[in-house]
């Protein structure tokens, strides 16, 4: 069992936990990520590390509360516990001997960025940070990102904080302005990846993206997040979750991400492992009343 040592709502919809897990904080890095279950019917679900400490033996981890899994997690509260806590898994961000570079983050997909920033800064790294949201009302870690970066740009969508536009507007401006950029790394949205290395590809700016095809158990067995990179086929979970953007097949990604999106949004689906965890509960509570 892992004990959640700190909670921390950063807007309405998005937490940051910190969960007790020495071995993963004394192994893990930028890029990496977990795989946590709630309990033993639980979906098993990955997210990225956002952060370590050694000393106290924690992991950091931030997510958005969209379905089941991470509405049962967002109940939990300090000094509660979860079942399952595996990692790290994937590759590290290469990051190393990098002078000059931009992080370029996309609403959630800023928590996934910070690690990267603040592995840059460490290294000493002149780090610029560009990240946007929809409105002033969901802008998270700006504080955290001020800490490790040289330069801050916040942009929201409609204009009520920071700059107004998209991040890659803001990319576009600095990069014609004259800044140089050793690397570039891009998290968020695909359409926004996709749109950064459509700037940066003409430049020749080595570009990271982080991908995120739908994935099972983490590990390379299922399958499930097969993702197409310079025509050959990657996994997700154990070649990645980094890739050079400029191998990426995008609109391969996209419809992938899209495969099963009329099963998501029909209210009533049911998920046969639910189903089955369903019955394994029925079953234990009738021999229990027995």
């Amino acid at each position: 069992m892992y004990k959640i040592v700190k909670k921390e709502r950063l807007n309405d919809n998005v937490t940051r936990m910190s969960i007790e897990a020495p071995l993963v904080a004394n192994k893990g890095k930028a890029g990496q990520f977990i795989i946590f279950r709630v309990d033993e019917f639980g979906e098993r679900v990955p997210l990225t590390i956002a952060g370590t400490d050694k000393e106290a033996g924690t992991v950091d981890i931030i997510f958005q509360t969209v379905g089941k899994a991470t509405r049962m997690l967002q109940h939990k509260e300090e000094g509660e516990e979860i079942l399952d806590f595996v990692g790290p898994l994937g590759k590290p961000s290469e990051l190393a001997g990098h002078k000059r570079a931009c992080v370029v983050g996309g609403g959630v997909g800023t928590a996934i960025a910070y690690p990267s920033a603040v592995e840059l800064h460490e290294q000493g790294a002149e780090v610029d940070v560009i990240v946007g949201f929809r409105n002033k009302d969901i802008v998270i870690l700006e504080d955290d990102f001020k800490a490790v970066s040289d330069n801050l740009y916040m942009m929201t969508d409609d204009g009520s904080y920071g700059e107004h536009g998209f991040v890659t507007k803001k990319l576009e401006d600095l990069l014609e302005a004259g800044e140089t950029y050793d690397v570039v790394v891009a998290i968020g949205p695909v359409p926004m990846m996709k749109a950064v290395v459509d700037l940066t590809r003409p430049k020749g700016i080595h570009t990271l993206v982080s991908l995120n095809p739908i994935m099972v158990d983490g590990t390379g067995m299922c399958g499930g997040c097969r993702v197409s990179i310079a025509g050959e086929t990657k996994f997700a979970c154990v070649d990645g979750p980094e890739f050079d953007g400029f191998d990426v097949d995008f609109d391969d990604l996209t419809r992938r991400n899209r495969a099963y999106l009329d099963e998501e949004k029909e209210k009533d689906h049911a998920c046969r492992m639910q189903m089955a965890a369903d019955l394994a509960k029925a079953a234990e509570a009738a021999e229990t009343a027995e």
